[in-house]
């Protein structure tokens, strides 16, 4: 059965140093701590690499977070894979559980979530699934 987890978390940002991406393209790599609060009462750790193009607007992200703590009381990790898309200012994010990841009482998750910043403040939205593991 789907469940919805609903709350805020607090993001630190530390820059690290760019990558290369050939012929002078430089890959930009940003580590996030994030505390989540709420039915999501867990710590993070984003591993984020970004790329601009010369058209103002567009850019995009990938990432991988794992994420400890406690999910609805159940204790355990899992990571989330990030795929972010901005197109001349028109921006689209999808952020999915990886398969398999969960671990404790976490195995068998499976979910995504949606960020939303507001006032500077960050939300999330996390839609899960948590089927039994065999």
């Amino acid at each position: 059965m789907a469940q919805q987890a609903k709350g805020e978390f607090d993001v630190n940002r530390t820059s690290a140093p760019a990558l290369d991406g050939g012929d002078g393209t430089a890959i930009g790599h940003n580590r996030f701590d994030k505390r989540f609060h709420g039915p999501l009462d867990a710590t993070s750790v984003v591993q984020m690499l970004m790329v601009g193009t010369e058209v103002p607007g567009s850019a995009a992200y990938v990432a991988i977070e794992r994420i400890a703590g406690t999910l609805d009381g159940r204790g355990g990790s899992f990571h989330l894979q990030h795929n972010g898309t901005m197109a001349r200012g028109a921006a689209s994010l999808s952020v999915t559980v990886v398969p398999d990841s969960g671990t404790g009482a976490l195995a068998g998750l499976s979910g995504h979530m949606a960020i939303d910043i507001v006032d500077g403040k960050h939300f999330y939205t996390f839609d899960y699934v948590l089927d039994a593991v065999e």
